[in-house]
């Protein structure tokens, strides 16, 4: 950077200076100080750290070139990933789906008694008691 005049520095993004900065640096540099070196690179006031702070780290949570790893901001290619993602065989996958499907099919079966020893309550309380349950037979034979 030290070889760019300044006004190609101030044509470029926050972000692809950060990425210079970082670029240039051994270790992550937190957002603060990133945001600093960028402000007394750019010679613009102080109170722009303030003003602009959040937006900076916004855009630098979305630039995929940058991570960050214990608090400080460093590039994405110095990094590397240790966990590895397996994805399930599609035979498995098949499966599942089959098991998920079969299990959805199955139709409640509402001629099972159901006891339920907790809910139980006096007939006689609710004023149905005279009341009387007629099935489709029942009321065929009623009608003719």
């Amino acid at each position: 950077m030290k070889d760019m005049k300044k006004e190609d520095i101030e044509n470029l993004s926050y972000k692809d200076i950060t990425y210079l900065i970082l670029e240039k640096e051994k270790c992550g540099i937190n957002t603060l100080d990133l945001f600093t070196k960028i402000v007394n690179l750019l010679e613009l006031p102080k109170n722009t750290i303030d003003a602009s702070i959040a937006d900076y780290y916004t855009s630098l949570t979305t630039d995929k070139r940058f991570l960050m790893v214990d608090g400080v901001w460093d590039l994405r290619s110095r990094h590397t990933s240790d966990k590895v993602l397996t994805l399930p065989d599609e035979e498995e996958e098949e499966e599942e789906l089959v098991e998920q499907e079969e299990d959805e099919d199955e139709e409640p079966n509402f001629d099972e008694e159901v006891v339920d020893d907790e809910n139980t309550y006096d007939d006689e309380d609710d004023g149905l008691s005279d009341l009387v349950v007629l099935d489709e037979d029942d009321m065929d034979i009623e009608n003719n």
